[in-house]
């Protein structure tokens, strides 16, 4: 749904989101008054869900990797909606009013989303609604308790006309029941700023934007997607593949709880989490800009002429440059040097950690479950070298 300010002076569509402002003008100035609290980015291409009724929050825990019931009003979560093999079918921002429940996914799956949850209501007391066409998101960020943050969050956007309610991002927070991958002693980059998404009337958007630019600027998707990358926060559109399990991009943090139990994929998570190691990891990505080769989502990412990886999101960020995320083999070396393929030839990537490549959360046990029993068998004798005797092996060949 195409958004009215690609109707202002300078505005520019997005390459990716082609809905929506790429830029109005100044990359860098954009940024930093995103940063600052001074602008906010038109994020109308979201899709906005809204169930209703009695049962919504308890059913809303059954099925997704999340509590949400009971949710005060007004406060906000996040949830995945997985398929039964733990892999994400759907990533859910969530706010509820007391009344009804607001969901935010990205706009080409709210249909799919409506369509799934209307299969899965059974005989509960839900209504489930597709509003996209009536509820426009735009987003802002500030600094993580400035006085910016209530400024703009609580007087100022709600002041506007036509705004609905606010969303606050819990990233990168690691929320009850959450679990982080990124190493021990990690400073995660995101911890000195708040992201929120605010609801507005769509009829009225034109009206809100004019109001706003009374008070503040905008900044186009490039300035919302550089932050985004640097703060390492995945986004179900780009990092989100069919094979994509949450461990990965480090969304244990805020979008599923290790505490309950009985939803699609669960066990899956669990076993992941006290068994196994992701088999790939996000990573982020200063790509060599000095060429001037563009990057694309969906490039190789390679290590000795061999894919280990894709691109997921890519931006050009004010102060680092172009920038990126990638999703590699979880093995792949933290010193090891990258490449990124283009059109144009090959362009350098250094990458740096976002999910530990040892594969270990801070949920995970320190010893995995059944250690004692594998230490003891590898003691055995012959076991190290089958086929010996007292090995399990025949003629130098393991059964």
């Amino acid at each position: 749904m195409r958004s009215p300010l690609l109707d202002l002076p300078g505005a520019v569509p997005d390459e990716f989101d082609e809905d929506v402002p790429a830029r109005f003008g100044d990359f860098s100035g954009e940024q930093w008054q995103l940063e600052a609290g001074q602008a906010l980015s038109d994020l109308s291409d979201l899709g906005v869900v809204q169930v209703s009724g009695p049962d919504r929050l308890s059913w809303l825990t059954t099925i997704s990797s999340q509590v949400v019931n009971p949710l005060p009003p007004g406060e906000s979560r996040e949830l995945l909606l997985l398929d039964p093999n733990g892999r994400i079918s759907f990533a859910i921002a969530i706010i509820d009013d007391g009344q009804v429940t607001t969901l935010l996914v990205e706009g080409a799956k709210a249909g799919d989303l409506t369509e799934f949850l209307g299969r899965m209501q059974f005989m509960l007391r839900v209504e489930v609604r597709n509003v996209t066409s009536e509820v426009a998101i735009v987003g802002s960020m500030v600094k993580t308790g400035a006085d910016d943050w209530h400024r703009v969050a609580n007087e100022v956007v709600p002041d506007l006309p036509g705004y609905l309610f606010t969303w606050v991002d819990p990233w990168p927070g690691v929320t009850e029941g959450g679990a982080s991958y990124t190493p021990q002693g990690f400073a995660h980059p995101a911890q000195g700023r708040t992201r929120a998404l605010h609801g507005v009337d769509r009829a009225q958007l034109t009206e809100f934007a004019s109001a706003w630019a009374k008070r503040g600027s905008w900044a186009g998707r490039n300035a919302w997607e550089a932050l985004r990358i640097e703060d390492l926060r995945p986004r179900w559109g780009r990092e989100v593949d069919e094979k994509t399990v949450p461990h990965e991009l480090d969304w244990l943090r805020t979008a599923v709880h290790l505490n309950k139990g009985c939803y699609s994929g669960q066990e899956s998570v669990a076993r992941i989490v006290n068994m196994g190691k992701p088999p790939r990891r996000l990573v982020l990505l200063q790509l060599d800009g000095s060429q001037s080769r563009v990057v694309k989502p969906g490039a190789n990412v390679v290590l000795n002429n061999r894919r280990v990886g894709q691109v997921t999101s890519v931006a050009r960020h004010a102060d680092w440059g172009p920038i990126a995320l990638a999703v590699i083999r979880r093995a792949i070396p933290l010193d090891a040097q990258l490449d990124v393929q283009t059109s144009e030839g090959e362009v350098a990537a250094a990458q740096e950690v976002v999910v530990d490549p040892l594969g270990r959360s801070s949920a995970s046990p320190k010893e995995r479950p059944g250690e004692e029993l594998r230490k003891a068998r590898r003691e055995m004798p012959g076991v190290a070298n089958p086929g010996t005797p007292g090995g399990f092996g025949i003629g130098g060949r393991s059964l």
